[in-house]
Formats: structure tokens, C-alpha cells, sequence
């Protein structure tokens, strides 16, 4: 997103976190609520280009929600729509996809609350990793001709038991309703937001061998020191790495692996 739905969607996150910050709501229900939105305004074009027309008053545009929404969902999650729909967005998509954000906070709120969020983001990374080496399983959660209900069973047979119910819901929600993503972009984004929620940053760490916890202890702090910021890392482990570790943050690649450098060698050798 830029100019105006950048703003609008800061402003969002704002209201969305002031509104968790209340014990009494359940971000959860939250999160459901406004996933249920989101598939709304994504299947009614029209309807998203006139909650988004900048032609048309935010008050008006607010108390069509509220009519559309009252009795449907919650109080809370009809307020912050409409307090959406006031806001200046740059084109009507924009609002679906912010929607669909504030979504995906609300349940990596839930899992924060309950202290369950580093388990969420492991449970994120892991899944993306059996996804990219299982070309079966992946083409079975993105094949479109296949029914949702018997994604959402299989996703249960996976997850059902061995994850926590906000990886479960997250990913549901994302094989059900990709709009348009990759199965594997939209588990990275997923994981960016699992971060975000605690102000730290991912690092994706492959090493020959799992590292030991002090490893992992000293891997982070160095990187939290490199960056400035708290450092989240998902471990992954490749034999091929003969020796060392590869680290990625973002689309930074720090390479520190003896197969690499060995490789570097070669090239020079040849050249």
C-alpha cells in the first residue's frame, strides 16, 4: 500500500490495538468477525467501490456499515469498520486487504494474550517447510477445482491436535481465501506479522547440524545487535550446508557457509 491507505491502514492498526488492549474483548471473535468481512467486500465489488468513494461523505459511508453490519457481527468489530470506510483509501482493494490484516492481528493478539505467540511462529515456519518440500501436499491446498470444505478437512487431519488453534485458523483462512498469494507468500507474510507483534524481525537460519541452544543464544544477540532490533529465528537444517550457517533476514542473505565459500573459491579458481 502507499500514500493514503498507508495512513489509513496505520490508523486502523491503532484503533484495532486499542480495542485488544480492553480484557473484555475476545480477539479471536474479533478475528473471525472481521475475516467474515473481508470475504464479504472481496466477493462484492461494488459494494467495496462505495465504501471506499471518495465522492461520498465518511459519515455516510459509516452508517452504511453499520446497517449492513448491526446484528451481524459484533459492536466492536462494526465500530472499526466503520471507522475504516471514514478513512481516504487509494483504491477499493486496498480496504479488503487491510481487512484482511487487522484479521490476522486480532488472532496473533489472542495467541500473545494467552502467551502462545512464539509457538504460532514456529508452527508458521515448520508448515512452510513441509509445504515446500511436499509437492503433493501443496498441490492438494492449492488445487482449485478442489472443494474448501475439503481443504479445511485436511488442514484438521494435519494441524487438528499438533498446532495451536491460531495456526490452524491462520492457515485455514489462507488456503480457503489465498485472493491472488502464493501459499508460501502468504505464510511469509503471516510470519512477518507474528514478529511484528512482539517488534522483532525474522531470521531464517539454516545450519548442517541443529544449533545448541547457547548457538542460538549468541546467533541472536549478534543479530539483534547487527540490526537493532530483537531478532526471531527459524532454524532450519540442510546437510548440504557443509560447514557454518546461511542466514536470511528479509531479502539480506548473510552467507557464512563453508559450502558457499568453498563454491566462491572455485569460482576464482576458474576464473
Amino acid at each position: 500500500m502507499n500514500g493514503a491507505s498507508r495512513e489509513a491502514l496505520a490508523a486502523a492498526r491503532e484503533r484495532l490495538d486499542a480495542l485488544t488492549d480492553a480484557t473484555s474483548v475476545d480477539a479471536a471473535q474479533l478475528a473471525d468477525e472481521l475475516a467474515a468481512v473481508t470475504a464479504l467486500l472481496d466477493r462484492e465489488v461494488s459494494l467495496r467501490r462505495v465504501l471506499t468513494d471518495p465522492a461520498q461523505s465518511g459519515e455516510a459511508k459509516a452508517e452504511l456499515v453499520q446497517r449492513l453490519l448491526g446484528g451481524q457481527v459484533s459492536g466492536q468489530t462494526a465500530d472499526l469498520v466503520a471507522g475504516m470506510v471514514r478513512s481516504r483509501w487509494s483504491q477499493p482493494r486496498d480496504l479488503v486487504d487491510a481487512l484482511e490484516e487487522l484479521a490476522n492481528i486480532a488472532d496473533l493478539t489472542a495467541a500473545q494474550s494467552a502467551d502462545r505467540l512464539d509457538d504460532v511462529e514456529d508452527e508458521l515456519f515448520r508448515f512452510g517447510r513441509i509445504i515446500s518440500s511436499n509437492t503433493e501436499l501443496r498441490a492438494a491446498l492449492t488445487d482449485r477445482s478442489a472443494a474448501a470444505s475439503a481443504k479445511v478437512e485436511l488442514l484438521h487431519r494435519l494441524l487438528g491436535g499438533r498446532a495451536q488453534a491460531t495456526t490452524e485458523r491462520l492457515v485455514t483462512r489462507l488456503v480457503t481465501a489465498p485472493r491472488g498469494r502464493s501459499l508460501e507468500s502468504g505464510l511469509e507474510s503471516l510470519s512477518k506479522l507474528a514478529a511484528e507483534r512482539r517488534d522483532r524481525m525474522v531470521a531464517v537460519v539454516t545450519s548442517a547440524v541443529p544449533l545448541s541452544d547457547p548457538q542460538k543464544q549468541r546467533l541472536g544477540a549478534a543479530l539483534a545487535k547487527l540490526y537493532g532490533r530483537a531478532m526471531h529465528l527459524n532454524l532450519d537444517v540442510d546437510p548440504e550446508v557443509v560447514g557454518g550457517i546461511r542466514v536470511q533476514v528479509g531479502d539480506e542473505v548473510i552467507n557464512g557457509s563453508l559450502a558457499d565459500r568453498l563454491e566462491d573459491a572455485a569460482r576464482r579458481m576458474a576464473s
